[in-house]
């Protein structure tokens, strides 16, 4: 005769009890999808995709251009772009000097670059319009134009600027649509 006996525990008849599995099935890959490897699934997969977003973030908010020449010839380019528009370069940084200055101060030998420098400036009609769209935006203010000849790659000389920030609304996506039409157009000029 066959005869059923109800579980004690009120599990389903024929299943075993977590701790009664052999190790390979009860820490193998099946166990991802169900149990205690759920939420460590779970954990890995929001970090993976954070860090995707972060890096596709990263990707868009910086704009380059590149071009073969002398840096100097490049520099003066972005510069005289910049002035064309009735702007005046509040800062010129020189990062490339920087970080040959102090690599040996931080343990460093490296060259990362020829020479890198970048030039700040704001539109006095852009940045009000910016920041009576929504007075945080002062946090974006000044703007910046980036140029830079790597070491590894002499005579390559890249242009860029950073970017306004995507996902603004109303009168704030209106004026970063406007800034960033600028600044494209001052890294293009500077490039051609």
């Amino acid at each position: 005769m066959n005869m059923r006996i109800p579980a004690v525990s009120g599990r389903a008849p024929g299943r075993h009890h977590e701790n009664t599995r052999s190790p390979e099935r009860r820490w193998g890959p099946a166990t991802l999808w169900s149990g205690v490897g759920t939420p460590l699934l779970v954990l890995t997969m929001a970090l993976a995709l954070i860090v995707l977003l972060a890096t596709a973030a990263a990707a868009q908010a910086l704009k380059t251009y590149t071009k073969k020449g002398s840096y100097d010839d490049v520099k003066l380019e972005v510069t005289d772009a910049i002035t064309k528009r009735g702007l005046v370069v509040d800062f010129n940084g020189n990062v490339g000097g920087m970080l040959d200055r102090t690599g040996k101060d931080v343990g460093s030998t490296k060259q990362v670059y020829k020479k890198a420098e970048y030039f700040t400036f704001c539109s006095a009609k852009l940045s009000r319009d910016m920041m009576e769209a929504n007075t945080a935006n002062l946090g974006y203010c000044p703007f910046v134009v980036f140029i830079y000849e790597t070491a590894a790659k002499p005579g390559e000389i890249v242009v860029g600027y950073r970017r306004m920030p995507s996902g603004a609304s109303g009168a704030s996506a209106k004026t970063f649509a406007g800034i960033d039409a600028m600044l494209d157009g001052i890294a293009k000029e500077a490039v051609k």
